[in-house]
């Protein structure tokens, strides 16, 4: 169950990496922010296990400025597998580092429009979810910091006044990593998982996310 309103909130920071998936060693940015990231901006202002978050539409309130950053990033993931193998169990980052490019978003600005779809356990009236996400907008309160792409760009969030109007720009995007579509074997464990992409398109300022998509890793989750 879901109320076809959609709720709404304006995020914008100083920096911002939405990175490309085709682009292995080096971050190059999509000109705008990805669906999964403005579900994690979204889970970061307000999540409760009754309810998940469909993302319907992103605006973009600013043209985009790109900035190239030469980072330190280490090669492998950290682990206490990794520090195991070393011997002693511990993980220096300076035997471990790569300086690398990154050509990421400065200066963004994005209205999110998106809903809150009921898991079939939940008792309550969406409402009451719907209510406790606007006033948490309204304080400024998250369960945690949200961040556009990377954790160390950090994402400012307020509610939205009415002016607010996206560029307007018309573009393909290319395909978008929606989500991942997990696997699960006889006994409901999970077995693995596949991206899921869909065809990007900027129309107007405005990135909408198709509904299908959702479906599709509904369908394949359940």
């Amino acid at each position: 169950m879901s109320d076809p309103t959609p709720l709404e909130v304006v995020v914008t920071g100083e920096m911002a990496c939405f990175t490309r998936p085709e682009n292995k060693a080096e971050r190059v940015s999509y000109p705008v922010m990805t669906p999964s990231a403005a579900r994690g901006v979204l889970e970061a202002i307000y999540w409760k296990p009754e309810f998940s978050w469909r993302v319907l539409e992103i605006h973009v309130l600013k043209k985009f400025q790109q900035i190239s950053l030469l980072r330190n990033e280490i090669n492998d993931c950290q682990s206490s597998r990794s520090a195991a193998a070393l011997g002693n169990g511990n993980y220096l980052a300076d035997d471990n580092r790569a300086q690398r490019n990154t050509l990421a978003l400065r200066d963004v600005a994005y209205l999110l429009r998106a809903t809150q779809q009921l898991h079939p356990h939940c008792t309550d009236d969406i409402a009451k979810y719907r209510d406790s996400f606007r006033r948490r907008v309204q304080r400024g309160q998250c369960f945690q910091q949200p961040y556009l792409g990377c954790r160390e760009f950090a994402a400012q969030f307020y509610p939205p006044d009415g002016s607010e109007k996206p560029i307007e720009v018309n573009m393909d995007l290319g395909p978008m990593l929606f989500d991942l579509r997990f696997r699960h074997n006889s006994d409901g464990k999970g077995i693995g998982a596949s991206p899921v992409f869909f065809d990007a398109r900027l129309e107007n300022g405005v990135l909408k996310v198709p509904g299908h998509v959702y479906e599709e890793v509904m369908a394949v989750a359940t």
